[in-house]
């Protein structure tokens, strides 16, 4: 007991990161396309979820709000659904062991990270409340003429996108590399989070270019009814945990028992 109390004592606070190049994630992307064509039916299961609770979350707004509100609660729901990608960052962490994955050891994992999860998620969740009211504050921006000029449709756009973009940038930068550490590392929730944050602010280039790639992806999937959802966040969630590999040099944990 002392002997895990003196190792954990001895771990530093944050893991460290490597300097990678502004086109790495390019790399990424094909990496997570192998894992899917390799594990394609528990990727998609886990998509397809994804796209179900989208369109649940969708189908809510529009019976009970307006279509404003399903924007803000699809971008609230793009903040929180790096959890469930536990599940495919586990697929991957199968593949680089050369283990064949299965659904049930995949829901196993993200079960054994339940109570991570639930830390990263309420850090998330109050994100995202904060958003939709911030969403709700940027409405009285709204041109109040009957038929908005160019100009004022224009600055009303700007100033929602400045606010989104802030919370946006604040949600990629704790998510970015922190649950796939929670998979394969024992490791705290502070830890991650604040790795994940470091690794980010050093790595700012090839982290704009990965946050442009997810945006596409998340854009291809809403231009698709959110049916392509189904194949690109799990291509996301694949790329992700081999953006951390690359990036994360978190050798010091003690590794996560697979089993």
């Amino acid at each position: 007991m002392n002997r895990e109390a003196d190792a954990a004592d001895s771990l530093p606070f944050v893991a460290p990161c490597r300097v990678i190049a502004t086109w790495a994630p390019l790399s990424w992307l094909k990496l997570g396309w192998r894992d899917l064509a390799a594990a394609p039916l528990q990727s998609l299961s886990f998509g397809v979820v994804i796209a179900g609770v989208s369109a649940l979350v969708s189908a809510i707004a529009l019976r009970f709000g307006t279509a404003w509100l399903v924007i803000m609660l699809l971008s609230g729901f793009v903040f929180v659904a790096p959890v469930l990608g536990i599940g495919l960052y586990a697929i991957s962490a199968s593949l680089e062991r050369g283990d064949p994955p299965s659904l049930v050891g995949c829901f196993a994992a993200a079960r054994r990270h339940l109570g991570d999860a639930l830390v990263y998620s309420l850090i998330l969740m109050i994100i995202c409340l904060l958003w939709v009211r911030a969403g709700s504050a940027v409405q009285i921006f709204f041109p109040d003429q009957a038929v908005p000029s160019p100009l004022a449709l224009g600055t009303f756009f700007a100033i929602g996108s400045a606010v989104g973009s802030c919370f946006a940038l604040a949600a990629f930068a704790a998510s970015a590399f922190s649950l796939p550490m929670f998979v394969d590392r024992r490791c705290d929730a502070v830890t991650a989070v604040v790795t994940s944050i470091n690794a980010v602010l050093r790595n700012k280039r090839p982290m704009l270019v990965w946050v442009c790639l997810i945006v596409l992806s998340v854009a291809v999937g809403f231009a698709t009814a959110l049916i392509g959802l189904a194949i690109t966040m799990p291509l996301i969630g694949h790329a992700t945990w081999h953006a951390y590999r690359e990036t994360i040099d978190a050798s010091a944990w003690p590794p996560n028992d697979p089993k």
